[in-house]
């Protein structure tokens, strides 16, 4: 019997702090992923507005591709003006 209350006290003085310090640190690294999510939120947020203006690449791509068509039928149109100069 008196060898269960050394056994417990022993566990009280020793084992119990320990498991104490160690659910403190896992508290406080659960407590310290609510501001990394966040920042985290916040420039996903950012980023998904970078991301608003893509469908004006699809008109860009069409102006690109008229541009080209003109500046070719002008090329064009020079090397017969020089060839029958």
């Amino acid at each position: 019997m008196t060898l269960e209350w050394i056994g417990d006290a022993v566990l009280l003085v020793v084992v119990l702090p320990i498991v104490i310090y160690l659910l403190h640190g896992v508290l406080r690294a659960a407590n310290s992923i609510v501001p990394s999510t966040r920042v985290i939120a916040a420039s996903a947020n950012a980023g998904s507005k970078d991301l608003d203006a893509v469908p004006l690449l699809l008109t860009t791509q069409d102006q690109v591709i008229k541009t080209i068509e003109t500046a070719a039928d002008y090329g064009g149109s020079l090397d017969r003006i020089i060839d029958d100069a």
